[in-house]
């Protein structure tokens, strides 16, 4: 692939799995392809190049993985297949022995992308274990209107049931002054809002030296950033400075990813979570006391190994009581090389769906009445996109999607609503002139 820099007619398609962390360094790499002359194309279309960002979390992510992957070559049959990212890291070997792959690159060599489709050879895995941290940011060539950036990576944490930190390594961080400069680029790009991401942002300190509350209060004081929120935060790392910090500005808003794997306390001791259910309620707690009218997502397993009705139970009727809006439920899989692993009384897999439909259907409820709670009220929404049916979509500052008739453009703009309708799981909103 020969002179790629100076050719404009090579397309590349890009397919992000997973968390906002790998849509920021998809973002990344789409740049440097675009930079490179590439014009980016919808996967499934045909192109010189596919890259797809892998994940591994679940059986069913390394099962997508491998559909994304036999879709790609039927698309584009004579073009590279690239697969990168968690489950690259881990399955290097059964990747590349599909069909059609030809460059499998672990999770720090992703970004040397580039180097790898010069060389000669045409099949090539790439797995390197260092601990550099890789920078990313989402860019104006995903098309998103919020900018995901990456301020850390890796995990210290040894959460029983995850593959993640065997994927990404031990903790590592960007440092402030490096965000600030990524930052600055991106509202330069005309993004208005960032959500920072990381696979535990709480440990960000320890892997940098610098403090959370310094860089989202630097982050805060920047011109021309409307708004700031954090992805996922783990609940034994939400302190007071740092929810004071957030309250100090009206551009962080209020919405919040607090995971809770479990409502049972023995089920997370057996997860070596790092907090008790009673400690979980009061994050909780003090997050409403700060911002009464927050939306609060929850990642939450069922099935754990082990895990009897009853522990079950002790998760669906915290959830009911806690103010949570927004779930993320997944069904326990079994990751090779985990200690979950190797637990016994593993649940059948016909209970852990029926404990996942349970707990989406108890999701499905509170968000309805969340939303409801909102009519009648104003919100500042950042418009996304125009549905096929002429609407506008966006999220207010607590994330709950709106849905505005207008015959602007709205796209990327932040405007004032007023929440006037729910109906058939939809919020409708009018613009405030």
């Amino acid at each position: 692939m020969e002179n790629t820099e100076k050719n404009p007619t090579k397309k590349v398609a890009l397919h992000t799995l997973g968390c906002r962390l790998n849509f920021s360094e998809t973002g990344s790499v789409a740049k440097g392809f675009t930079d490179r002359g590439y014009e980016i194309v919808d996967f499934g279309e045909k192109a010189d190049v596919i890259f797809v960002n892998t994940c591994t979390v679940t059986d069913s992510a390394d099962s997508t993985c491998r559909n994304l992957i036999r879709k790609a070559h039927k698309s584009s049959p004579e073009g590279k297949i690239v697969v990168a990212g968690c489950y690259a890291q881990m399955e290097p070997e059964t990747i590349a022995n599909m069909q059609g792959v030809d460059l499998v690159l672990g999770t720090s060599e992703k970004y040397k992308v580039f180097e790898y489709l010069n060389e000669e050879e045409t099949t090539a895995i790439h797995v390197d274990k260092t601990a550099d941290f890789y920078g990313a940011a989402t860019t104006t060539a995903d098309s998103h209107t919020r900018a995901f950036l990456k301020i850390q990576d890796g995990c210290n944490y040894v959460c029983s049931f995850c593959i993640i930190p065997f994927a990404r390594g031990r903790s590592k961080a960007i440092s402030i002054e490096g965000a600030l400069n990524n930052a600055k680029e991106l509202i330069a790009n005309g993004f208005k809002e960032i959500v920072l991401t990381g696979v535990n942002i709480g440990e960000y300190e320890t892997s940098s030296g610098e403090k959370l509350t310094d860089m989202v209060r630097s982050l805060l004081e920047l011109d021309g950033l409307e708004r700031l929120r954090l992805s996922s935060v783990e609940p034994n790392t939400i302190t007071d400075e740092l929810l004071e910090v957030f309250k100090s500005s009206p551009k962080f808003k209020d919405h919040f990813h607090i995971p809770l794997q479990s409502g049972d306390d023995e089920i997370l001791k057996n997860m070596r979570r790092k907090y008790t259910v009673a400690d979980y309620k009061k994050v909780i707690n003090k997050i409403i006391t700060a911002f009464p009218n927050a939306g609060i997502g929850a990642d939450i397993i069922c099935g754990f190994p082990g895990e009897t009705k009853e522990q079950f139970e002790n998760t669906y009727n915290l959830v009911k009581e806690l103010p949570l809006t927004h779930f993320h439920v997944f069904p326990y899989s079994k990751r090779k090389g985990t200690t979950a692993s190797k637990m016994d009384n593993h649940i059948h897999s016909a209970t852990k769906k029926e404990r996942v439909k349970s707990l989406l259907h108890l999701g499905e409820a509170k968000l309805s009445l969340f939303s409801e709670d909102q009519i009648g009220s104003q919100s500042e929404v950042l418009f996304e996109r125009r549905t096929k049916d002429g609407l506008y979509t966006g999220y207010t500052t607590n994330y709950i999607k709106v849905y505005v008739k207008s015959e602007a453009d709205l796209k990327n703009q932040i405007r004032n609503v007023h929440l006037k309708e729910y109906k058939d799981g939809k919020v409708f909103a009018d613009l405030v002139q």
